[in-house]
């Protein structure tokens, strides 16, 4: 079973988004996607500084069974990138809540960061999602 820590929100495309300041947030994958895609050879991080429309693609993660688009879960800027998993793309499957984390994105409007937020899933709607 796959692991869904309750802090988080989550996205339909399994991704996570972890709030680490009032406007700003870290992005990764999920437990269950990086279970899904098996053994990670290849992290494609987006530039920093590039602003980024929710729902776009901005990095990718390449495993010895397909190549995944990752997804801004949120109008933001990209404000840091995780350039660890460069040499070591494998923390993905390793600890993809913690030190496999991509990228944070940060927004202008804490209010509206609060908004955006409510509208992404919570654990138990990710599980349903995942079947869990």
């Amino acid at each position: 079973m796959s692991l869904t820590p309750e802090d988080l929100r989550y996205t339909d495309e399994h991704e996570w988004v972890r709030r680490i300041a009032p406007n700003r947030v870290r992005v990764g994958i999920t437990d269950y996607a990086q279970s899904q895609l098996g053994d990670v050879v290849f992290v494609q991080l987006p530039d920093a500084d590039r602003q980024a429309d929710a729902g776009e693609g901005i990095a990718e993660v390449e495993s010895t069974k397909s190549v995944s688009d990752i997804y801004a879960p949120l109008a933001a800027k990209v404000v840091a990138v995780n350039e660890e998993l460069t040499s070591a793309p494998e923390t993905l499957n390793t600890d993809p809540y913690g030190a496999g984390w991509l990228f944070e994105l940060e927004v202008e409007d804490a209010d509206g960061l609060d908004v955006t937020l409510g509208e992404l899933l919570d654990a138990a709607g990710y599980q349903g999602v995942i079947g869990g």
